[in-house]
């Protein structure tokens, strides 16, 4: 058997949707199980998001730290973002939350890795992509606001975010997964050019190229 995920959608016969929030809302349906009973499942319906690890000629990784409340920490993250419009190239967001939040563009986008942050509880797909031959944006800094205006940038060596990541001191999904997945991709016998392209398919999240 080929260990890779696979579609599969298992009845729902009612449906809900108890909290409707700015982004994101809460949805309740009644699944029919295996066996023909019933359960109820509470989850977050999430429109999607991007993440990007833009490494720069030395090695170093773009990463931001950054208040989160719910879970009462600052953390240190890599630039992402929502995907703000049903159908958006996630492309062409990634490229905007690197604008936005570091004021940077790349030259060469390639696809990191495709993953589902919590689906036992979130729909939420994120497309983290890697970033590389990257400069300074022109123009005017992007304003941020709220949590945003207290940001801080620094650039990173991998090896430090590898480190970080497995003795338990950095805890943010995107930076976790994206630092171990690029790691990987340098050591495995493909290298960078072995990852997928920017416009990729991405059947979590259909987009228009």
């Amino acid at each position: 058997m080929a260990i890779q995920d696979t579609p599969e959608e298992w009845q729902v016969t009612e449906t809900a949707t108890p909290f409707t929030g700015n982004k994101t809302s809460v949805r309740t349906d009644r699944v029919v199980m295996p066996d023909g009973s019933t359960v109820t499942r509470d989850y977050q319906v999430h429109p999607g998001s991007v993440a990007v690890l833009a490494l720069d000629d030395a090695d170093r990784v773009l990463v931001l730290r950054q208040y989160r409340h719910p879970v009462r920490h600052k953390l240190w993250e890599i630039p992402a973002g929502l995907l703000d419009v049903p159908g958006e190239n996630p492309l062409h967001a990634a490229q905007r939350e690197l604008y936005e939040e570091a004021h940077v563009k790349a030259e060469d986008w390639r696809v990191l890795t495709d993953v589902f942050t919590t689906p036992g509880g979130c729909d939420e797909a994120v497309r983290i992509f890697l970033a590389r031959q990257i400069s300074e944006a022109e123009g005017e800094r992007f304003e941020v606001f709220e949590e945003e205006a207290d940001m801080e940038l620094a650039r990173v060596p991998l090896a430090e975010l590898v480190h970080g990541a497995l003795a338990g001191e950095l805890h943010n999904t995107c930076l976790v997964v994206g630092a171990l997945s690029l790691h990987a991709a340098l050591t495995s016998p493909g290298g960078l050019d072995g990852l997928r392209p920017a416009g990729a398919p991405w059947p979590a999240r259909p987009f228009q190229a």
